[in-house]
């Protein structure tokens, strides 16, 4: 059984605001795959030394049964030890260890390019809950505002102006409008509940535990890094990149070491013989030094193994020149996003928002002279809503959207 999820107290829990930053920490610190990933190379560096090292030495012992019992023929008992050690052709040890820290570079690429995952994440997650926040809030104020509106329509039916005949079904219009405001909370909520969830699933901690009100404003970065420097970073630093890179020099590797398959591998024995020498006579013939070795004759097994490595490589090399066409085709996508969503927060803040609550205060001020019916007041406050919901919308696809382009880029932007 895996180790229950967390529910002890976290530094951001102090925190009067929660920051994307607070939880990126948090998550990279807690969250299991990260974990995962280092046990994997800590397992990947471990096979250096198995594949370096010599084989054990072999010990044999012989003896003959016949002469355990001593007789009258001089026949002293025969026994036969041995000692050996095999020696691989020289420079074998040396690729299968450069095949395994290769392996283990690769392994330690996955560490960082899964730590970009997580933070992109991370990230990702902190923006839908302040976006779910900020809707609430919008929300909120719409309701308020729906609310004065329905006193203002009230008092003006109890009280209509002069010249002037104002129906009840201007308040209920605005009762109407309130209660498709008070609906739409339940989605916003459920919307922030799931946002909760998953930043605390990426914390490894229960789902349902409370975290800090995320900040009212985030900025959003006026300048971005140019497109194309940014692409020449992602292919020279990209994790993943570097892990298949690690794993082409591990392939080329296996190929010299099929090559020299090729070569014979040693066995050097010493070797105390009392069969030969037990008798007086032949006692000098005991002690034995020598040497084994294999004939490396079955060609078509090697020749097999050769092609296979060949093959490898050339499979692995295209692999790495499509990552690296897929990587340039990311972030140039996760860039153009990115600056779509930065140009329409300045349309949102310098434009759209401003006319939105001119357009509102204006019908709040007509209606009440009449001049526009009730539905003109609240056609204007839902305008509002929607607009300021895509703006907050706006602000939080740039930053996810920059989290995109900073995990396609393989670190933290250089901004200017």
């Amino acid at each position: 059984m895996g180790h229950p999820v967390s529910s002890d107290n976290l530094p951001l829990q102090d925190l009067s605001e929660l920051g994307a930053d607070a939880v990126v920490e948090q998550v990279l610190a807690r969250n299991p795959s990260l974990q995962e990933m280092t046990a994997a190379w800590q397992a990947a560096v471990a096979r250096y030394p198995q594949v370096t090292s010599l084989d054990d030495p072999m010990f044999g012992a012989t003896i003959g049964p016949e002469t355990i019992a001593p007789d009258d023929n001089g026949v002293e008992f025969a026994y036969r030890l041995e000692i050996s050690q095999k020696f691989p052709w020289p420079g074998k040890r040396r690729l299968r260890g450069d095949a395994a820290t290769a392996e283990a570079h690769a392994a330690s690429n996955d560490i960082d390019d899964m730590r970009l995952q997580l933070v992109e994440s991370a990230k990702t997650a902190f923006y839908d809950y302040y976006l779910a926040e900020r809707a609430l809030a919008v929300s909120d104020e719409t309701l308020e505002r729906l609310e004065e509106f329905r006193k203002d329509a009230a008092a003006l039916y109890r009280t209509p102006p002069k010249d002037r005949k104002v129906s009840m079904q201007e308040v209920y219009q605005a009762d109407v409008e309130i209660g498709r405001q008070h609906q739409r909370r339940l989605t916003l909520e459920r919307m922030r509940q799931v946002a909760v969830a998953r930043i605390n699933t990426l914390m490894h901690r229960a789902p349902n535990a409370p975290l800090p009100r995320p900040p009212q404003m985030i900025a959003v970065e006026v300048a971005l890094p140019d497109v194309n420097a940014l692409v020449g970073a992602a292919q020279a630093q990209r994790p993943d990149l570097q892990a298949l890179a690690n794993r082409l020099a591990a392939d080329e590797a296996a190929l010299a070491l099929a090559c020299k398959d090729y070569r014979p591998d040693f066995e050097t024995f010493f070797m105390y013989d009392r069969f030969m020498g037990n008798t007086t006579d032949n006692r000098d013939l005991a002690t034995m030094v020598g040497v084994r070795m294999n004939l490396p004759i079955q060609a078509e097994r090697r020749c097999g193994a050769v092609a296979e490595a060949q093959a490898r490589i050339a499979q692995r090399r295209a692999a790495l020149d499509h990552r690296m066409d897929e990587v340039s085709f990311q972030v140039s996508e996760a860039y153009a996003q990115a600056v779509e969503s930065q140009r329409a927060v300045r349309l949102y803040e310098d434009k759209i928002l401003p006319d939105a609550e001119l357009n509102v205060k204006t019908a709040r001020s007509d209606y009440k002279t009449g001049q526009v019916p009730a539905t003109s007041v609240v056609e204007a406050e839902r305008a509002r809503l929607d607009l300021f919901d895509r703006y907050y919308e706006a602000v939080a696809d740039y930053h996810r959207r920059l989290a995109t382009l900073e995990r396609t880029t393989g670190g933290s932007l250089a901004r200017d």
